[in-house]
């Protein structure tokens, strides 16, 4: 199970997006999760557990030390 995601991390999702990428940016948690597709830029807002249910990978992105 897939529980452990934040802000800008990378998820590559189980289904393509109509524009053909799988692979989304999360710009907004809580509970409910918004996601950016990184190839045409829609928003989607999904239910958390459907987004733990549909996430295949997430890619932790770096926090840059200021």
């Amino acid at each position: 199970m897939i529980d452990c995601f934040g802000l800008n991390d990378r998820v590559i999702l189980k289904k393509k997006h109509a524009c053909g990428a799988n692979e989304w940016r999360i710009i907004r948690t809580g509970c409910d999760i918004k996601i950016k597709c990184l190839k045409c830029s829609r928003i989607v807002m999904l239910d958390r557990q459907e987004f733990i249910k549909s996430a295949k990978k997430i890619i932790v992105e770096e926090q840059k030390e200021e």
